[in-house]
């Protein structure tokens, strides 16, 4: 909700009507952050989801709120620069990939 917040903001600030989704350099940045997170979030939620159920809830958690953290970072980082997305990026991309391991792990354990 935050980031989709963002964008009605950026929207209003540079005077950026619907369904637009061009035209200054900023809005452009938060529009595609937004998006980008909204893309995994299903992903997210699904892994997250299997890893507390099947491995640990609390290892999920944490992991969970790692994750929603980097992506904090970064929407913050792409609305200043895209090259500030970078490392956030690649950590929230780890952390996808230790909730599949803890999923798969955990799912393996459970049915063997």
């Amino acid at each position: 909700a935050y980031f989709a917040l963002q964008v009605i903001y950026a929207r209003r600030k540079h005077k950026i009507s619907p369904p637009e989704t061009t035209g200054n350099p900023e809005f452009e940045r938060i529009f595609r952050a937004q998006v980008n997170c909204s893309e995994y979030f299903p992903i997210f939620v699904s892994l997250l989801w299997v890893a507390g159920i099947f491995f640990h809830q609390g290892v999920a958690a944490v992991c969970g709120l790692l994750y929603l953290y980097t992506r904090f970072k970064y929407f913050q980082g792409y609305a200043m620069a895209a090259k500030e997305r970078l490392g956030p990026l690649y950590a929230s991309a780890r952390l996808l990939w230790l909730l599949l391991g803890l999923a798969v792990t955990g799912l393996l354990a459970h049915f063997l």
